[in-house]
């Protein structure tokens, strides 16, 4: 590990250099490159001088108590040289986790799917709390999001959403929102006070770029038509929703939201090189998944992976088998905690499997 973390700060030094070179700021996407791989490094560099501090405060401590001392300043000494010890081990820890391989897609934004699923009213209803426990989260960050596409039912709630978290890291950080989560709660109708239970699926994708996903025009069929509102009442007078269908893979992506037929063109075209995406990275990692199973970050939609109890104002994460009892401030976005806990779960994973 030590002979890499050298390697690592003599590139980042290397990479200090480039980005100050007059050649290179006048190539700006050359310069872009470097600065961002030199920014990815500093939380190692940083991490790894601080080690070898303490290291040296370590051999510097054992050279005095070779020496002749008397018992209050050896005991002083003996007591730092512990103190020291215990941060060198911390700070192991802590390059080892910052050494693990990047997840490629970590400083993209996201695009997040949440789809109401068995419980009929309820599940609408859920996954409107989900949306909006999302978009909280993403207003507390800073970020700014997008609705793509929706489906509202008269009832209420949300039938499917679609939208875009245009910001940087926040793929690192919703990716273990992905899989089935499960409400417990009395609905205002029931008079009995029987506790129903609903699930609503999400699926967050990383946001594809441009760059990554080449779609043949050939391979796609595009209609439109006049959009409509709840009940199928007209909304517009013109065609202005789109429906693209990628012929090869069958997915089909509709949009209605915008008066403009160019910009939900736009849109569709958006979500259906997200999802593109998304099935070539499933296919890149099908030979890991085995690996994958392990971890808490599989992505599967089909895993319960949380359950929300309302009548015990409960939130219970099945992966780590973590509970909070905080499901006003959770479904405000405070997810946080959760999140961290996951992260830590799926970094522990990893190290263990490369031990």
């Amino acid at each position: 590990m030590l002979d890499k973390l050298e390697f690592i700060e003599s590139k980042y030094e290397d990479l200090g250099e480039k980005i100050s070179d007059p050649d290179v700021i006048g190539n700006q996407d050359e310069w872009r490159k470097f600065v961002k791989e030199h920014s990815h490094l500093e939380p190692i560099v940083n991490k790894y001088k601080e080690y070898k501090k303490v290291q040296s405060g370590i051999a510097e401590s054992k050279d005095m108590l070779k020496d002749k001392l008397d018992k209050d300043f050896k005991d002083m000494v003996e007591m730092e040289l512990e103190e020291l010890s215990e941060k060198k081990t911390s700070l192991e820890e802590e390059l080892r986790i910052l050494m693990l391989p990047k997840d490629p897609n970590d400083d993209k934004g996201v695009m997040v799917e949440i789809r109401a699923g068995a419980g009929g009213s309820e599940a609408a209803l859920f996954a409107g709390d989900l949306f909006r426990m999302y978009t909280r989260f993403a207003e507390r960050n800073g970020w700014k999001y997008e609705i793509m596409s929706s489906s509202i039912p008269d009832m209420g709630g949300i039938k499917e959403i679609i939208f875009l978290i245009d910001a940087d890291g926040a793929y690192s950080r919703l990716k273990y929102e992905s899989g089935v989560h499960r409400v417990q709660r009395i609905p205002t109708t029931e008079s009995g006070g029987r506790i129903h239970t609903s699930t609503a699926t999400v699926a967050v994708l990383p946001e594809a770029e441009d760059v990554e996903i080449d779609i043949n025009q050939n391979d796609l069929r595009v209609d439109v038509y006049r959009s409509s509102g709840n009940g199928g009442q007209s909304v517009n007078t013109t065609d202005s929703a789109v429906r693209i269908t990628h012929v090869p893979t069958g997915q089909v992506v509709t949009c209605q939201d915008e008066k403009s037929q160019l910009k939900n063109k736009d849109k569709a075209m958006k979500i259906l090189k997200t999802r593109l995406y998304e099935m070539e990275q499933e296919k890149q990692d099908a030979e890991m998944a085995q690996n994958r199973k392990s971890q808490v970050g599989t992505g599967d939609r089909s895993e319960r992976i949380r359950t929300y109890n309302f009548p015990q104002g409960r939130i219970t994460d099945h992966r780590i088998g973590m509970t909070v009892y905080k499901l006003e401030e959770f479904l405000d976005g405070s997810i946080n905690e959760m999140i961290d806990a996951l992260t830590t779960t799926d970094q522990a994973e990893k190290l263990k499997m490369q031990q």
